[in-house]
Parts: C-alpha cells; structure tokens; sequence
C-alpha cells in the first residue's frame, strides 16, 4: 500500500469513457523510480568524482560535503510541505543570514547569554515565517509575493544593522559544538538526518501532514471536508522560518560571526534539491527520502564543481540547467498523474 507521503491525496478524477485516471499506487511507483534513479545518478556522480576530482576522496572534503548538505538539507524539510502543499517559500537565504545576524548581535552586543540569544532567534525566526504565512492565509497574498517581501526586507535589514561587516560570536562552547562535530560527525548533519526522519514520520502518519498533502491535492475539496486552510498554511510557513533560523545558527557557529549577506542564493538550492527529489511543484505529491537524495545530488555537484577549479559564474549555469531539466521531468510526470485542484 502506498504511503501519504507519496501521493495525492485530492479526489480521482474520471476519464470520459468512465475509468480513472492513474491512482495513488502508479503516482508512488512514480516517485520510487524517481528515487531509485537520484541514487544511481549519485552512485555515478560519486564514482566520476572520485576518479577525476583531486582530493573529492579525503574524509575532510566528505565531512565538508555533510555540513554543505545540512546548509541546504535542514530549510529543505519544511520546503517539502510547503511546496506539497502547493505553495513557495523563496525567503530562505536572507532569513538564514538575518538570523546569524540576530544571533551574533545579541550574544556579542545585546548583552544577552547565549540560551537567551538562540531562543530569540528560533521565536523571531518562526514570528516571521508566520507573517508570510498569514499574509498568504488571511489576505490571499500569493505565497510568491509575500516570501519575496520578506526575502528584500530580510537581506536589507540584516546588511543595514551589521553595516555590510560581519559581526563576531563570542567564543563559547555551544557554538564550538554546533559549528563543529560529535563521534566526528558534523553537528548540522546529524541534526539534518533527524529532521528528515521527523518530517517523514509527520508526512505520513499524522493528520497534519494528511492535511497538507490534501490541500495540495485538491484545496477546495479540502476545505470542504474540515481542513483549516489558514492554521495549516500559517504553520507551514512558520516552520520554513524556525528552520531557516535554525540554519542561520549553525552557519553562524560554522563561520564564527554573523552576515548579513550570507548564504546568498540558498532559497535556490533548496527548492531545486526539493523538485528534483520529485515533489511536484503544482502541490500534492513529494516525499522527504526524495528531497534528502535531491540536497545530496547538489551538494555532490557543487563540490565536484568547486574541486574541477570550473568557473564560479559557469557554476551557476549548470545549476540553472539542473533545476530546468528538474522541472521538465516533473511536468511530464504530472502529465501522468491525477490533476491537482485549484486553490481555494
């Protein structure tokens, strides 16, 4: 039997001849090839590097991939649901560098200890992840228009209080830890796999994560049998934000101070990890297993891309196609799928 995370939820439609369109079992079997191909697009990748990348083999570059994967893995699990859920979240990079900034400020500044400056930097974070998320609920303000307000709010008011400079932690021993590592294992991606086994676990056996799969089906079918569109869609966003947040204090421990301009095209890293892990972006069908083999693959590309010396600018060409060729598949599985119903 098929798992919530991995279908659709919203109602079968009928075919003219009075048969039904492709159901939960051919959209989940969708998604496991999807998987299985990621990983043998890895094992190749991984196998290609080894061989022609110098210095791709050594235990410091797999750890360095490890933290870079967590960078991207930790905001992907709540970009899952949202984009589950038929929405988008494009604030990510400045909410993440917002909080580094929030984070060194009160501990170095703002005279505040440090279980103090992390709290207020989850609440704020989650505060803000909950504005947007009301703004798409209360106002009907498409979730692209109020994470792009807070992606030009956020990056400017983090330059402007930091003046453009970073600003350094003080030396502590909670942040030696986050920015660093237990058994010899990065801090972030053991926080990472954690998550992606929470919000697995939530996908599917909750009524939440229920709820967000069927809004992303059908939102009006959902409405109409009880689900709180608001409540769920502000939640959603709320998570984006702590998790965000909670990235922003790891790159900050990472670095050793906050920026304001850190973590600059993040947002798209993580969408493209989040539909290339087969999430469909109409809403309605993903799985956290597919994101987590998405953040691998480009964590995996970017490195290898990094340690070939291939021009920064041409970097980014190749993400570009990456994430284009990412949705050309997604298309032309949705073509073969159950239609996703229109928002409510």
């Amino acid at each position: 039997m098929s798992t919530p995370d991995t279908v659709t939820t919203g109602p079968a439609l009928s075919r003219p001849g009075g048969g039904k369109t492709r159901g939960r079992g051919g959209i989940a079997t969708g998604q496991r090839l999807n998987e299985l191909g990621l990983l043998g697009a890895i094992a190749i990748l991984f196998a290609v590097l080894g061989m022609t990348a110098d210095g791709f083999l050594t235990s410091d570059n797999q750890l360095g991939i490890l933290r870079d994967a967590a960078t991207v893995g930790i905001a992907a699990t709540g970009v899952t649901l949202v984009i589950i859920a038929g929405e988008i979240d494009i604030s990510i990079g400045p909410a993440v560098a917002f909080a580094s900034v929030i984070l060194a400020k009160a501990t170095s500044e703002w005279g505040l200890s440090v279980p103090l400056a992390v709290a207020l930097t989850l609440a704020l974070g989650t505060t803000l992840g909950a504005l947007a998320g009301g703004l798409r609920a209360y106002l009907a303000v498409p979730s692209f228009i109020a994470t792009l307000g807070l992606w030009s709010v956020l990056r400017g008011l983090g330059q402007q209080i930091t003046e453009a400079l970073p600003v350094p932690l003080p030396e502590n021993g909670f942040f030696e830890t986050l920015g660093g590592d237990i058994a010899g294992i990065p801090t972030p991606a053991i926080i990472m796999v954690v998550l992606f086994v929470l919000f697995a676990v939530i996908a599917k056996r909750t009524a939440y994560g229920r709820s967000v799969f069927a809004i992303g089906g059908n939102a009006n079918a959902a409405r109409l049998s009880g689900i709180d569109l608001k409540r769920v869609r502000i939640a959603l966003f709320a998570t984006t934000g702590f998790l965000s947040a909670l990235t922003g204090l790891l790159l900050a421990a990472r670095l050793g101070s906050g920026n304001g301009g850190a973590a600059g095209g993040l947002e798209f890293d993580v969408i493209a990890a989040v539909v290339i892990g087969g999430t469909a972006l109409a809403g309605g069908r993903g799985s956290l297993l597919g994101t987590f083999l998405g953040v691998i693959f480009i964590t995996l590309i970017g490195n290898g891309l990094v340690l070939l010396g291939v021009d920064p600018f041409f970097q980014d060409v190749v993400r570009g196609v990456i994430i284009v060729g990412a949705v050309v598949i997604n298309l032309l599985v949705a073509r073969r799928s159950p239609t996703a119903g229109r928002e409510a």
